[in-house]
């Protein structure tokens, strides 16, 4: 058997973009990497749930415990994942801007879905239905989901794959949240996955 790139997902909410990588990895579009260990920065997140029924292991890491300061939290996260070999860190709807240390020690080894065409309706305080009620306010016709490297400025790194979804008129920042989420990141996410998961096999990364 090939070996494969061990990915951590990252969540902090219900877990629809994790679903969506663990669908991946059981029709065939995601094969180069598996999903080992799941994290939430929340208790509560249903992330934990999706993770536990796939067999998969969830660990919630609470800021507040380890003194409520990023850089502990971030230390202790990185003490986790290298203790488990981690390759890949992916960023799935994960509410916490990481410190410079952290995302220098995984240099092109985290990638995130962000629900808009980047450099539009990103950076800092820019995620969840924020970013559809800025697009349709915005007037845009075209919208859609970029997966992209994360390094110490918010949402600004690399590129790696986006998929253009269409504004339809009537549309409520509910309804655009969701078609890009199914038109959008639920497709871009998992075949970046595979791309950058490839990438780390074949010692590229």
């Amino acid at each position: 058997m090939l070996k494969k790139a061990r990915i951590a997902v990252l969540v902090s909410g219900g877990g629809t973009n994790l679903q969506a990588l663990l669908d991946a990895e059981k029709s065939g579009i995601l094969t180069s990497g598996e999903i080992v260990l799941v994290v939430s920065n929340v208790r509560s997140a249903y992330a934990l749930e999706r993770a536990k029924n796939a067999g998969v292991e969830a660990l919630f890491l609470s800021k507040k415990a380890l003194g409520g300061t990023q850089e502990a939290f971030d230390r202790e996260l990185m003490r986790i994942l290298d203790e488990r070999g981690i390759d890949l860190i992916i960023l799935a709807g994960f509410l916490t801007i990481f410190t410079e240390e952290f995302t220098s020690h995984y240099r092109d080894r985290i990638i995130n879905i962000h629900p808009a065409l980047i450099p539009s309706f990103c950076g800092k305080g820019m995620y969840g239905l924020r970013v559809h009620e800025a697009a349709l306010s915005y007037g845009v016709k075209v919208t859609g989901a970029t997966a992209h490297y994360v390094n110490e400025i918010c949402d600004g790194g690399r590129i790696i794959a986006q998929r253009a979804v269409y504004v339809q008129d009537g549309d409520t920042p509910e309804t655009l949240q969701r078609r890009v989420m199914e038109e959008g990141e639920w497709i871009v996410l998992p075949e970046a996955a595979e791309k950058v998961s490839r990438e780390i096999m074949e010692g590229k990364k």
